[in-house]
């Protein structure tokens, strides 16, 4: 606690920070809560933004947070509180809560496609200051339409694919033409590059955005942003010369797929399942009551669908919807029915996706809950 209240002196206090939530009463220890559930130590979390805030000074990159991983409008605003210099937000849904929050400095990552999204997006833009990317020409009419409709000019990034096989202009020279098709729009301003790279290959990366920055000032075209991202790779500083601002996201809380990578320790994951052992039918299985529906499908990368350090790290090796498999053959005891563990899952972003509220603690003391704001929110 020293360590973080240490940190906080040139930022917030761990009571400052506190009062941007209003915590609705579940009980007063961990003990009382409704299972399954996701908890959050405060403590932690704020020590994890602020590391990262920290890191981000010093480099001299602006820190733009993604908003994915937590949903709250409370926890947005901390992370603007902390020097963040806006949010990064994957989905319209999300765009137009932090909007109606009073959060207006925001860049929207996903291509947006449609006559009805174009007309959402002109309405969240004449409340904020949201950018777009773009990594085709085909979608810039309907930005143009957005912007017209808004009455000011939108701007747009250029996503480059720089290996990981997704979204993205395909070389530097396509990444050109499309920042010449959208400077040439008297709608549309070309803000700069944007890439969500693949983790570990920060050289590729910077090999690609360093040959789309020198064709762009040939063609004497600005580059005044480039955004990049991930949360595994985020304390390596290679490759990282020409990026002016960093988008990450599960870093406030952190998960197993992050201590995999080295990023962190488990020590330093903020956010658990609070899970319930329902049944010990063998001395090698406990069923808990959180299943695919709580701790979602998606490994992450590792085995398994969560570990529970307090029982030797002891795996969940299988899930249906609703019940959880627990491995405890190897566990240094046997859970009893009714006891409560703590999971940590493999990816945290989606799991704050599947409720409707989460709680936030230290230690075994409970805060409260807040409801989670832009929970369903993937239109």
């Amino acid at each position: 606690m020293a360590e973080i209240e240490l940190k906080t002196r040139d930022f917030l206090s761990a009571a400052q920070a506190e009062a941007l939530f209003d915590f609705e009463p579940v009980g007063a220890s961990l003990h009382e809560l409704e299972t399954p559930v996701p908890i959050i130590d405060f403590d932690v979390m704020l020590a994890n933004l602020i590391r990262w805030q920290m890191h981000c000074d010093r480099l001299g990159i602006a820190n733009w947070p993604h908003i994915k991983t937590h949903k709250l409008v409370p926890m947005a605003k901390l992370q603007i509180a902390l020097g963040a210099a806006g949010l990064c937000v994957q989905k319209l849904g999300e765009a137009e809560v932090m909007a109606a929050a009073g959060l207006h400095d925001m860049l929207l990552t996903f291509n947006v496609v449609g006559e009805s999204k174009v007309r959402r997006l002109a309405a969240v833009m004449r409340n904020t200051n949201i950018a777009v990317v773009a990594d085709n020409e085909t979608m810039l009419a309907g930005l143009a339409d957005a912007a017209k409709s808004a009455g000011r000019k939108l701007e747009v990034l250029v996503e480059c694919d720089t290996g990981l096989g997704r979204n993205g202009v395909q070389t530097p020279a396509a990444a050109l033409a499309l920042a010449q098709a959208i400077a040439s729009s008297s709608h549309l301003t070309f803000g700069g590059l944007m890439t969500y790279p693949p983790a570990f290959k920060r050289q590729q990366v910077a090999s690609f955005i360093a040959s789309a920055k020198e064709l762009l000032q040939k063609a004497g075209v600005p580059c005044p942003r480039v955004s990049s991202g991930g949360s595994k790779d985020l304390w390596d500083d290679a490759g990282l010369a020409d990026v002016t601002e960093y988008r990450a996201g599960t870093y406030i809380y952190n998960d197993r797929q992050m201590v995999a990578a080295k990023s962190c320790t488990f020590a330093q994951c903020a956010e658990h399942v609070l899970a319930t052992v329902v049944s010990v039918p063998t001395a090698g299985r406990a069923i808990i009551d959180a299943g695919s529906k709580a701790l979602t499908s998606d490994l992450g990368g590792v085995d398994g669908y969560g570990v529970v350090p307090e029982l030797g790290f002891a795996k969940i090796y299988a899930v249906n919807e609703e019940h959880g498999y627990l491995d405890i053959s190897a566990a240094p005891r046997r859970p009893k029915v009714g006891e409560r563990v703590k999971i940590v899952m493999n990816h945290t972003c989606p799991v704050n996706n599947l409720f409707d509220k989460v709680v936030f603690g230290r230690g075994d003391r409970v805060l409260g809950a807040i409801k989670i704001d832009a929970r369903g929110k993937v239109q």
